[in-house]
């Protein structure tokens, strides 16, 4: 049977409380979801209201991957018309991979209906993916027993470092490094902007958006 992934992404416009357009990091979504595309699998973008979802980094010149998937009318149509979380039937998917941008650190971060079902989805052996800022889609997840899901598992996710590199260390609502190195067990990183991994127990985080790729063949593989 063709494994299909749920995407969910964020319905927060703009970076924190600022006016500083924002949502997806469009090349986090994309270059995963190519490789996802060339593994023949399907997938379903959802968010907590429904609708049109916002994204950045659209304009990325030289990033073919970027620049098709943008293209793409199936794909432009998806992002315009996301699945509300209300009508999302987690039973339907394999796994569920966040795509990063700062605008889930305003939505997802703490969102309990996403959280709900991808605690769900992974008791009942299911992969959780995430990348970037995609994280922070993690921290609120609890599991049956009353145990966060990251309690006993080893990540990583955008760093300090990085934030500063980019400018918007001082506009974000809270600093997703501190926030996953006080819940996960383990948090780990490497130098700034490297494309960096980790995969632990069916939990898969990418640090940045050069890691995008990697985390889209870590889906694969495991699904494999």
């Amino acid at each position: 049977m063709t494994k299909k992934i749920l995407i969910p992404v964020t319905n927060h416009a703009t970076l924190g409380t600022t006016d500083e357009a924002n949502g997806t990091y469009a090349p986090e979504l994309t270059h995963a979801l190519h490789v996802l595309l060339e593994a023949g699998y399907e997938y379903d973008i959802a968010s907590i209201e429904g609708g049109k979802a916002p994204m950045y980094g659209t304009d990325t010149e030289g990033d073919e991957v970027n620049s098709a998937i943008l293209a793409n009318d199936d794909f432009q149509n998806r992002i315009n018309n996301t699945l509300p979380v209300s009508q999302v039937n987690i039973e339907e998917y394999d796994a569920v991979f966040y795509p990063g941008g700062f605008g889930l650190l305003s939505d997802l971060a703490e969102n309990q209906a996403f959280a709900k079902l991808s605690a769900h989805h992974y008791e009942q052996g299911g992969l959780l993916a995430a990348v970037c800022h995609g994280p922070a889609a993690l921290l609120p997840i609890t599991l049956s027993n009353g145990e966060k899901l990251l309690a006993n598992k080893s990540v990583t996710g955008f760093t300090r470092e990085e934030e500063v590199d980019f400018g918007t260390i001082d506009n974000i609502p809270f600093l997703l490094e501190e926030s996953l190195a006080r819940t996960a067990q383990q948090y780990s990183k490497v130098q700034p902007w490297n494309a960096f991994i980790i995969e632990d127990d069916r939990v898969i985080t990418g640090q940045n958006p050069s890691s995008a790729h990697e985390v889209g063949i870590a889906i694969v593989k495991n699904l494999a």
